[in-house]
């Protein structure tokens, strides 16, 4: 009762492994889906043809079923699936894929940035139209290359919405859930099992509210204590 949850969740070698696997989801999910969002932002700032189109394919698996995804990206990559079909074309010997404890997580996160990837390329692409051409001009004038003008000009600027952009993907990849359960359902060996998926087998498999609830305010805990940083990052005056 009451503490006791909280002690018989953290002597769970599954609830610790949960933890270090969210961990592992922050840390390879969102440098990824930041960079690729940022990249895309880049390339489709400046065109002018099709604009809408390259924008909308982009954007269309943001907007798609989670689980619709989650079962293609499985289908795919099945020991007899298109890929390893591909590899064997190729050469190259078939892989585990999501039945590999080492491969499973990667995956997930992989899947997760390309379904993903079309809302941080609108976040990025509207910081981008906010920065003043002016800016360039005068440092195309000044003799300042193209890498220059990224780094000492776009880069600054876009600090805020990288903040913003990275907030609110550290806590998607905290929230992991539907790609896991419909993709490996936290396996193999528990090598892919998130928090979130960890309260849902104890709550709606086991029915042990009482463990569901203590894992569910450390889930809170750490949901909160990076929102806090991310108000005080946002609030924060920064000078270029």
């Amino acid at each position: 009762m009451g503490l006791d949850n909280f002690k018989t969740i953290f002597q769970d070698e599954i609830f610790r492994k949960s933890l270090f696997n969210t961990a592992l989801y922050i840390v390879l999910g969102v440098p990824g889906q930041l960079v690729s969002g940022l990249v895309i932002a880049l390339l489709l700032h400046n065109v002018n043809r099709l604009r809408g189109l390259f924008r909308t394919v982009y954007f269309i698996p943001y907007v798609t079923s989670i689980v619709a995804v989650s079962w293609v990206f499985k289908w795919i990559l099945m020991r007899n699936g298109v890929l390893n079909g591909w590899l064997l074309d190729l050469g190259f010997q078939p892989q585990l894929f999501l039945q590999s404890p080492r491969q499973a997580l990667p995956v997930i996160v992989l899947s997760m940035i390309w379904q993903s990837i079309g809302f941080q390329m609108l976040v990025f692409l509207t910081g981008l139209q906010q920065i003043p051409k002016l800016y360039y001009e005068a440092a195309e004038i000044d003799g300042a290359g193209a890498w220059r003008r990224f780094f000492h000009i776009t880069l600054p600027l876009l600090n805020p919405v990288i903040v913003f952009s990275a907030v609110i993907a550290t806590l998607s990849y905290a929230q992991s859930f539907g790609q896991v359960l419909n993709m490996t359902g936290g396996g193999p060996l528990n090598s892919t099992v998130s928090i979130v998926l960890y309260i849902y087998n104890l709550a709606f498999l086991q029915f042990k509210m009482g463990p569901a609830s203590a894992a569910s305010v450390v889930l809170f805990a750490f949901i909160l204590t990076l929102t806090l940083v991310q108000l005080k990052v946002l609030n924060r005056k920064i000078d270029y």
